[in-house]
């Protein structure tokens, strides 16, 4: 089946990489980094060549949360993986140590050989596979752009279950993120096992409350 490209980052650099004999090429990314709250997450998108397009897919900041939703079901229904790494341990390590970590078990989730990865972001040191790192990614890839979509629908929906144990922080609504609601609840109620300690505004907040 023929589906209009329109609307649809292209694929010309996966393409580079099946022609240099990769079978699989798969994009990486992460949601999350800049929480308050929760995990960070990434998402591998395993992007084959016979893969047909999935219309209107594109980096995941640029959709609402309806069209990201609805494209996710066609998302995965094709081979993916997810890695994260909750917030106490981002504490432990540090948000650019953790994300690198959620990549790596995301790859090892895949358990695939003979695959490039087109990771988003900018990585000091490289990862053990091959590989290349791509800033904007998301922007301008279509693997990424899928794992940017499944990475941030999967997140979504995890803050949505925190929500049913922490309401008075409206995760539902700010998924962690530090909304103005999410601030005064914080001065409210002070902090949950869910928050980044090791974060400015969390840390301060901790120092001026005891909390």
């Amino acid at each position: 089946m023929n589906v209009s490209r329109k609307n649809i980052i292209d694929d010309e650099l996966e393409k580079t990489f099946f022609r240099q004999g990769y079978k699989y090429v798969i994009g990486v990314d992460e949601v999350g980094r800049g929480s308050w709250a929760g995990p960070v997450v990434v998402g591998a998108f395993v992007y084959e060549g016979h893969h047909e397009y999935i219309p209107h897919v594109k980096d995941s900041k640029m959709l609402t949360r309806k069209r990201r939703e609805g494209l996710y079901p066609d998302l995965t229904q094709h081979l993916f993986s997810i890695g994260l790494v909750e917030s106490q341990d981002i504490d432990e390590i540090n948000i650019l140590e953790a994300t690198k970590c959620a990549i790596d078990i995301a790859v090892k989730n895949l358990d695939i050989s003979d695959a490039f990865f087109l990771i988003d972001g900018s990585f000091p040191k490289p990862f053990s596979f091959d590989h290349i790192c791509i800033t904007n990614g998301d922007e301008k890839h279509y693997s990424i752009a899928a794992a940017s979509i499944v990475a941030k629908v999967f997140r979504d929906r995890m803050m949505e279950e925190y929500n049913i144990l922490f309401p008075q922080y409206g995760f539902a609504n700010n998924v962690g993120y530090g909304t103005s609601q999410h601030h005064a609840a914080l001065k409210k109620h002070g902090v949950c096992a869910l928050h980044r300690r090791s974060y400015k505004p969390i840390k301060r907040l901790i120092e001026r409350n005891g909390s």
